[in-house]
């Protein structure tokens, strides 16, 4: 993409700020027809509010947003659409109990004078899934589909409003890894026919992979914008956070402290034949103390199902699950923290997050709960393990009483991962706990939750990032069709290792 092209939309001096945070101050950006153009930045810096502002989710406090060069005031993100700017967030917000199709054309198509075009939608429906090489019944709810289906849907619509300019915030946050190769294709083709695409991802080999160029946002603030071809990883990770600063922390193998694979003493937890219908077989595993435990495959695999059993989400109906050498029946998620355990679900909207509760709320409700109806914590003990937390996992927000649901993505994964260490868990499942994380709090939360384990914790650490998975784990068991498929340490295993045993091979 040419320096000197005509950008199809500009934004000047754009600012924004919210009760105690000045989330955008004097930004510019530009994006131009036929490029795949990047927004990176920490948790906080302001990609999403930047976004909201361009699709009409936010009305900005000043600037000016041009679009041909003409200057436009979208209203809402259905004002926004009319010009031409598509939006997917990173939180799929579609109707699941409508079927795909109605969800493909709600609100622009499908309608004729007098009625519904049934017949036509769903061809049309069907059609434009098809150009993304998903093949699914479209009269089928979307409820019924995994959220990774769902996410492509919701490009699809994008689509489907004949978009000029594309937005993806975090699009393959929930998808498999050929799931992603085929978006990107779609991505190409559409570049190829000069659609503009601003494309949001922490997942900085997909940037190299897929962008053009990246606008780095840090503080609120524009600090620079790069062709990526002319661009290393450390120079983008340096200006996103102002310092320099390592990738990913010291996997466990260097920590010098790992538990012994194999080894260490008796499981904190033993699970055998741990299984329920129409979600995992058979799965055997032992977590000690002192020792992460990584669960590592495909999506659909079955490792999210794994892990609700361990914590009671899910009720197992064979196996058995032993704390201690003890039998425990762990029927309900209360049971399992009273028991010292903790989880961190993937799905931060719909699990984690009770967004009309403050930070501080938020961050005590799994210890309170342990502690039980009658034994309330105190106001000031609440104020001060939310203050605590909030400094210790670099939380940004005005203060601990702000709604949770105004945060980032980011800092709610950050305020989860603080409820659970709230209660001083014995064991610590971990669900895609870096998802929508950026680079520098990756490495941050990571090396926090290798201390406690160092220290003795138990982690289970549930990953859809292979690289991820190993550097993290002392052992790393390997899901295939919703059964263990290999069990291994991770000292001795690389990538390609595990994927040879997820293709069915033998590492």
């Amino acid at each position: 993409m040419e320096s000197f092209a005509v950008p199809v939309l500009e934004m000047k001096q754009v600012s924004k700020q919210f009760p105690g945070v000045r989330a955008l101050s004097s930004v510019d950006f530009r994006l131009l027809p036929g490029e795949v153009h990047a927004l990176m930045g920490q948790n906080g810096a302001g990609k999403s509010t930047l976004v909201k502002v361009l699709a009409g989710a936010h009305p900005p406090d000043g600037g000016r947003i041009l679009l041909d060069g003409r200057e436009i005031r979208p209203a809402s993100p259905l004002d926004a659409q009319r010009l031409g700017i598509s939006a997917v967030f990173q939180e799929v917000n579609l109707c699941t109990n409508l079927s795909v199709a109605e969800n493909l054309f709600l609100g622009h198509g499908g309608s004729g004078a007098f009625a519904l075009r049934w017949r036509e939608m769903r061809q049309r429906a069907a059609a434009l899934l098809s150009d993304l090489n998903i093949h699914i019944d479209v009269t089928a709810p979307l409820s019924t589909f995994s959220l990774a289906v769902q996410q492509m849907v919701a490009i699809a619509r994008s689509l489907s409003a004949r978009a000029r300019i594309l937005i993806l915030d975090e699009p393959t946050s929930s998808l498999a890894e050929d799931e992603v190769k085929m978006l990107f294709s779609v991505i190409r083709r559409l570049r190829g026919q000069g659609m503009a695409i601003l494309f949001i991802t922490h997942f900085l080999d997909q940037l190299f992979e897929i962008c053009d160029r990246v606008t780095v946002l840090r503080n609120g603030q524009r600090v620079g914008e790069h062709l990526v071809a002319e661009l290393s990883r450390m120079q983008l990770i340096t200006e996103m956070v102002g310092r320099e600063v390592a990738e990913d922390g010291p996997a466990r193998a260097e920590r010098g402290q790992a538990a012994s694979p194999g080894g260490g003493g008796a499981p904190l937890l033993r699970a055998r034949g741990l299984g329920k219908k129409g979600s995992v077989q058979g799965v055997d595993l032992d977590v000690r103390p002192g020792e992460a435990l990584g669960i590592a495959g495909l999506l659909g695999a079955g490792k999210t199902e794994t892990a609700r059993l361990l914590f009671g989400i899910d009720g197992a109906d064979h196996g058995v699950v032993e704390i201690d050498g003890e039998p425990a029946h762990l029927g309900s998620p209360l049971e399992a923290i009273a028991r010292g355990l903790g989880f961190c679900s993937e799905d931060r909207k719909s699990e984690g997050i009770f967004g009309d509760l403050s930070l501080r709320e938020n961050i005590v409700l799994a210890l309170q709960a342990k502690r039980g109806v009658f034994r309330n914590l105190p106001r000031a003990r609440q104020d001060e393990i939310a203050r605590g937390y909030i400094q210790r996992l670099g939380i940004v927000a005005a203060d601990a009483e702000v709604p949770i649901s105004k945060l980032s993505g980011g800092n709610q994964q950050k305020a989860l991962l603080a409820r659970w260490l709230a209660t001083d868990p014995r064991m610590l499942i971990l669900d895609e706990p870096t998802r929508g994380i950026d680079v520098a709090a990756k490495a941050e939360i990571m090396g926090q939750v290798m201390e406690l384990c160092d220290r003795g914790m138990a982690v289970v650490l549930v990953s859809s990032e292979m690289a991820e998975a190993l550097r993290y784990s002392d052992r790393i068991v390997v899901m295939r069709d919703r059964r263990k498929a290999a069990e291994l340490a991770a000292s001795e295993a690389d990538e390609r290792a595990v994927y040879q045993i997820i293709a069915g091979g033998q590492a």
